[in-house]
């Protein structure tokens, strides 16, 4: 039988802190020219710890190929700096993954305004 939680799991609070720590990382120490404006806007991490996946977004939607080569190209680094600033028995393999749920809310959003603007039709 499993303990009842209090609270919250360490698991949150380490996919947390690994997405405080990216954002920071992506922000200050990727190099990489090809790098647009990239937001972490959320990690999903496996209960051992052994695999992240860290969706984000980019300004630009023309440059998100390219953002996800730099990305892809960086993930060893990234995963090094990680390791210096996280302190946990195991630091998981990073997966990038862009996160098109904005870009769904925004669809659905113009569908739902175009909608409500429409006139009802009257008998």
């Amino acid at each position: 039988m499993r303990k009842p939680q209090r609270g919250y799991a360490r698991q949150d609070r380490v996919k947390e802190q690994i997405m405080r720590e990216m954002a920071e990382l992506v922000r200050t120490d990727l190099k990489d020219p090809r790098a647009g404006f990239i937001t972490i806007t959320d990690v999903e991490i496996t209960r051992d710890y052994s695999h992240a996946t860290i969706f984000y977004t980019v300004l630009n939607d023309t440059a998100r190929s390219v953002s996800e080569e730099a990305l892809e190209h960086a993930k060893g680094h990234l995963r090094s700096e990680l390791a210096k600033r996280i302190k946990i028995f195991k630091i998981p393999e990073l997966h990038f993954k862009y996160d098109e749920s904005l870009e769904r809310g925004m669809t659905l959003s113009a569908l739902i305004e175009q909608a409500a603007s429409e006139k009802p039709v009257e008998d």
